[in-house]
Parts: structure tokens; sequence; C-alpha cells
């Protein structure tokens, strides 16, 4: 029986990013009256990480447009908002967390929503100035005033989205550009090696220098500020800024320490519930049960924390609520504006199936499992006529309708064509 929202007990947050945002918006959207709490690690109020490496980092969008909610949204809808605080142990017997001020506080549901820190290189020169990694709001200020003169000697280590995302604001900026990465061909752990090499021409084009396969052994400074980074073959590549973006990590501390269920984040059902009673998790710490595929998937992508926000909320108010929405991401680098949709792990070591054109830079990928979309990826894809290529393909894969190669390829079938008729 679904509990009274207006007596299901206080609920505290840990963790002030969209996850936790999104449910405190969705608890007071569906009527709870209860005392909600966030507790933040920064001190700022929960924003969107995607600009971050984007339209802020390049300066085509100003700092107010990144904030989950507007700053009074808090305050005029009851809502809890404790910056600069991280709770540091939970009693799951007891329904209380700890705060690291040394408070207590009571709950009847606790969402987990503490998200990912940063992969960190242990390398010696990685304490020099101008070295750093790149997650947060206070990262892309420091990291765009960097890059914004041009004209300076850039290393960045990693060939992931994050990485290449940086690679191409720093370009656009200016600045010399040096990707590192441990695959032989950008991306193609994601996408796979032929869209790999598209994105790879397209940086080239843009003046970035690749080195791949290759590491960092030694990261060189002089006078506290770092001047270069040796390569595992002992190449010298000169640097001003070096950023370190090698992926990142579940901030799973707290839960395992509370005796959750872990397994490459905290694992939940398609409810978004942890193993423990009252307890749920969100956003990219969770490994949470997906109703579409029956499988544990562990997203790291604003859209999985937005749905999750939603879902774990509504499972919190006793709500027939689960995880079911198909995952998305984008990335804009240089003139490519791409969107994916889909699950990476079932389309690993498929190949793609190209519409349009690649060397046009105007293209719809489709991976296929059994005949069946499992995943797609447009670019710069007119949006319209109806349906656009992102609503196809998601519906394509909702509907787990077998569909040829041969048709996904065919420009002069329309994409509407591709649906089954009850879509």
């Amino acid at each position: 029986m679904a509990e009274d929202i207006a007596t299901a007990g206080d609920i505290v947050i840990a963790g002030g990013g969209l996850a936790g945002a999104t449910a405190a918006k969705t608890l007071r959207a569906e009527g709870f009256k209860g005392r909600v709490t966030i507790i933040g690690a920064e001190h700022h109020p929960p924003y969107l990480r995607p600009p971050l490496s984007k339209e802020y980092l390049l300066g085509k969008a100003a700092e107010d447009a990144v904030p989950v909610v507007p700053p009074g949204w808090y305050a005029e809808n009851d809502v809890g908002l404790r910056l600069g605080a991280r709770v540091t142990g939970i009693r799951p017997d007891a329904r209380t967390v700890e705060l690291d001020d040394g408070s207590t506080l009571a709950y009847g549901s606790l969402l987990l929503a503490t998200g990912a820190a940063p992969r960190t290189l242990r390398l010696p020169g990685s304490d020099l100035a101008g070295v750093s990694t790149f997650r947060t709001l206070d990262d892309s200020r420091r990291l765009r005033s960097s890059l914004a003169a041009g004209g300076r000697n850039v290393v960045m280590v990693g060939s992931g989205w994050i990485g290449m995302e940086l690679a191409a604001a720093a370009a656009t900026y200016g600045n010399n550009v040096t990707l590192l990465g441990l695959e032989e061909i950008p991306l193609a752990g994601a996408i796979g090696p032929e869209l790999g090499r598209f994105f790879r021409r397209l940086h080239e084009a843009n003046g970035v220098s690749f080195r791949l396969p290759a590491s960092a052994r030694e990261i060189t400074g002089l006078g506290g500020a770092v001047t270069g980074v040796v390569t595992d073959s002992g190449e010298a590549l000169p640097a001003d800024i070096v950023v370190i973006a090698v992926g990142v990590v579940p901030e799973t501390g707290i839960a395992q320490a509370a005796g959750l269920a872990l397994d490459n984040g905290i694992l939940t059902d398609a409810s978004l519930r942890t193993s423990a009673p009252g307890i749920f998790a969100a956003g990219d710490v969770a490994n949470a049960l997906h109703r579409f595929t029956g499988q544990h998937h562990r997203s790291e992508h604003w859209s999985n924390a937005l749905n999750g926000g939603k879902v774990a909320a509504r499972a919190m108010l006793g709500q027939d609520a689960v995880l079911g929405t198909i995952p998305y991401f984008y990335t804009d680098q240089y003139d490519v504006s791409m969107e994916y949709s889909g699950f990476p792990a079932l389309a690993a070591g498929a190949e793609p199936v190209i519409r349009g054109s690649l060397e046009g830079k105007e293209f719809i990928a489709f991976w296929q499992q059994d005949s069946r979309v499992v995943a797609g990826m447009s670019v710069n894809w007119p949006r319209k006529p109806q349906p656009g290529a992102q609503k196809t393909i998601k519906a394509l894969i909702s509907a787990r309708t077998r569909v040829t190669a041969e048709r996904l390829a065919d420009n002069s079938v329309g994409l509407d064509q591709l649906l089954p008729e009850d879509a």
C-alpha cells in the first residue's frame, strides 16, 4: 500500500547534482509536504554538467544557464539546501545520516545521488600548477580562463567524450592541442573504429595532434608550474596546460561502509531501491536494473540523472515508478552536433549501419542486434520533418522491431517508414 505522501517522513538527498535537485523538484510537484534536505559537497547550488565542457566553456552560455532550477526555487518550495557539506556515514537501522560537521539527520527515505569523481593518475609532476582534472563548475571556470587567450600548448590526457570535447574547446580558442589516449582510435570503445576515425579526422582538420595509443609517463615543470609531458615512448611534449580526462569513479564510499550491495556503483532495482530499506540511489552512482534490457546499467550522462531523479522521487512516495527511458546523450564539437540514444553495451562489437554521408558530416548510424536496433547516433541530421532522428531511434529500440540493414541505410525510405504502424 502506498504511503501517504503527507506523512512519508523526512527525505534526505545526499548529493547536490542534477539527480538530487530533480528528485527534490519532483517530490514537491507530486505534492510531498514533508521536509526535504539536499546535502551538496560543492558550494554551488545544483547545476547541469553538459555545458561545462561545451557552451559554458566556450563562452557561448553564461553561468546563469547552468543551475537546475532558479536560485529562489529552494526557499520558495521549502527545500533545505546545505552546501559545502558531505554525508560521511549512514545508519540504515536507525535511519540517520551523519554529516562532516558532526551533525545527524533522521530520514524516512534517503536518496544517494553522490555522483562520481574524476580518476586521477599518479604521475611525477601531477601536482604542478596548470595540471588538473575536469568535473566541476570551478574546473570549467579555471580552464576557460586559461584557454581563452589562445596560443598555449595544451596536452589532453584521455580520448573519451570529455577529453575530445575539451580538446575541441581548446583548439577553438586557438591553442596548440595534443591528445593522448590508450586506444588506437579515439572513441573506438564507445562507437567503434569507423566513427572513431570520423571524430579523429574532424579534430585533425581543426589542428589537434594525436598520440595514440600513448600514455603520460611524467609531467615536467619549472618553478612549480607545468612545462611539458613525457609520454611512455619517451617523447617530450611542451605543455602550459595539462588536463587529465580519463573517466570517473562512482562515489560509493558511504554506501559501502553502510553495507549496501555494490557492483560498479550502487546496485538498485528498476525503482532505484538499494539493498537497504528506505534507501534509494540515482544518477552516476547507481547501477540500476533497466526495465527494457532486464540488465543493470550505470550511465554517467545527464539524461540518466534527470530521469533517475524523477523515478527515485516517485518511488519514495510509494508510486509504481521504474526506470524505463532509453538512455540519451549528446556532444558538440566544432561544426558537428551529435545525439546518441540507446544501449552501448548492446551495441558493442556491432558494425554500424550508416544512412547519409560521413564525408558530408550529415548521417545517422544505427547499431543492431539480431536485426533489431539497439542504439543510434545522429550527426547534424535535420530534426524536421517529423519524426526526427532521435525520436525514430528511440521508437525503433522500444518496439524491438526487426528491420533490414539495407532499409536503415536507404535514404529513399523515410524515417517514419522504418517504424511499425502501431509505434
